[in-house]
């Protein structure tokens, strides 16, 4: 386990509250809070560690380090919500046909960058699904096979979030012996 003292933390790396998860309103509204729910627990599981220790690899043999799953999900929106369903032209984040893995495997960079890269895409990503008419709007760029609904889109993310909200707790865990965040 490191012990490292953390440094004092700019704005980006503060996690927002959590607020209450609804148990009625629209789907939309339902959907929306999920995965910010999800997004504000990545922060949260974040906040207050060192660079150092959001680069750590700490659960070996994985390559996973928080770090990693920071910019991961910001190539996961951006994939999903400006690519596939607003038909952004923008190049992948974090990804090569070589390099499928380098999202995860080439932290080099100060970690607050990839935070803020992560911020703006949740942000654009946000603004896409404000805009939508329906949860029933299909992507304008399926790469996929066949037309995707933005309600889809939305249950894949918080499902991601998820997953990776999961492997963030054990590195979380391994990094300073946080746990519960």
């Amino acid at each position: 386990m490191t012990t490292n003292t953390p440094r004092s933390l700019s704005p980006l790396w503060r996690a927002p509250d959590r607020v209450e998860l609804p148990r009625t309103g629209t789907e939309r509204d339902v959907l929306t809070a999920y995965l910010d729910w999800h997004r504000a627990t990545l922060a949260a599981k974040c906040a207050g560690l060192t660079p150092a220790q959001l680069s750590e690899r700490g659960v070996p043999p994985s390559t996973l380090s928080l770090h990693g799953l920071v910019r991961h999900l910001a190539g996961v929106e951006r994939w999903w919500l400006r690519i596939q369903f607003a038909g952004e032209d923008l190049p992948l984040l974090h990804y090569s046909d070589d390099h499928p893995d380098q999202d995860f495997d080439d932290l080099a960079g100060d970690p607050e960058e990839a935070f803020a890269v992560w911020r703006r895409e949740v942000a654009r990503a946000r603004e896409i699904v404000e805009l939508a008419g329906s949860l029933d709007d299909t992507a304008k760029a399926p790469r996929s096979a066949g037309p995707i609904q933005l309600r889809v889109i939305l249950v894949k993310l918080v499902a991601e979030y998820a997953r990776h909200n999961g492997h963030a707790d054990l590195l979380r865990e391994s990094a300073d012996g946080a746990v519960g965040l």
